[in-house]
């Protein structure tokens, strides 16, 4: 027979409800980092990532935009290129994220994973993206389509980001921006504050517990594992 499982109290914690309602607040503006993934010169996830930037900021967020032009090929440089460290040092700032991809070929683009792929699990100890807040949003060049918001929640949830229910699927992006990239008012447009308005709401509730939200018995129960096996070792020498 085999034995049952045990919860391992030295890696349970019960819930303690200061740490999820903590006394002090954050007050500073909540801080976004935007992706876009094309280098089109006139690039509709651009014109997007932009609009979205301009909603943050009159939602009061402070935001910042990332321009993936010379950005290289994941692992085709070392990681202390100045794009990608510039990258790097964006995700680690910021306390929510809105993606904004087009779709080609059925999914995102290489542009937009190549961004991802340069954003690590782990930096220097800490996850940069664990427990911040992303937004997924794509465009179209025909009909509406939700392949890449879908890939792009399977992303968000692999790097530990808590992706909001909300998201924006663009159709027919080349008939929805006027000639200077400004978005025409429509649905499409409503829809994209709906979005950001529940990032900007998102980070705020989450950003100051964001450790605890996503903290997991499993990886304490390694790490107390871990823990023990260097005392023991530490004792026999």
């Amino acid at each position: 027979m085999t034995d049952t499982p045990q919860i391992t109290d030295a890696a349970f914690a019960r819930i303690d409800p200061d740490t999820l309602f903590p006394a002090t607040r954050s007050t500073h503006a909540p801080r976004i980092l935007i992706l876009y993934g094309s280098l089109r010169e006139r690039s509709f996830s651009r014109f997007t990532a932009e609009e979205a930037g301009r909603i943050l900021t009159r939602l009061g967020a402070e935001v910042k935009i990332f321009d993936p032009h010379d950005l290289p090929a994941p692992d085709s440089v070392p990681a202390d290129h100045p794009k990608v460290a510039e990258l790097r040092d964006l995700v680690t700032w910021c306390e929510g994220m809105a993606w904004s991809s087009p779709e080609r070929h059925g999914a995102m683009t290489g542009i937009m994973k190549s961004q991802i792929d340069w954003i690590p699990l782990s930096l220097g100890g800490v996850r940069p993206t664990q427990g911040k807040t992303l937004a997924v949003m794509q465009v179209c060049g025909g009909s509406q389509s939700f392949n890449t918001v879908n890939q792009l929640r399977i992303l968000g949830r692999w790097m530990r980001l808590l992706t909001i229910p909300n998201q924006s699927s663009v159709a027919k992006a080349w008939d929805e921006f006027d000639e200077d990239g400004r978005m025409r008012p429509s649905p499409y447009y409503n829809r994209i504050v709906d979005v950001m308005e529940e990032l900007v709401k998102f980070t705020l509730l989450t950003r100051d517990i964001r450790d605890h939200l996503v903290d997991r018995y499993s990886e304490r129960v390694e790490d107390h594992a871990t823990l023990s096996a260097r005392v023991n070792q530490a004792k026999a020498v």
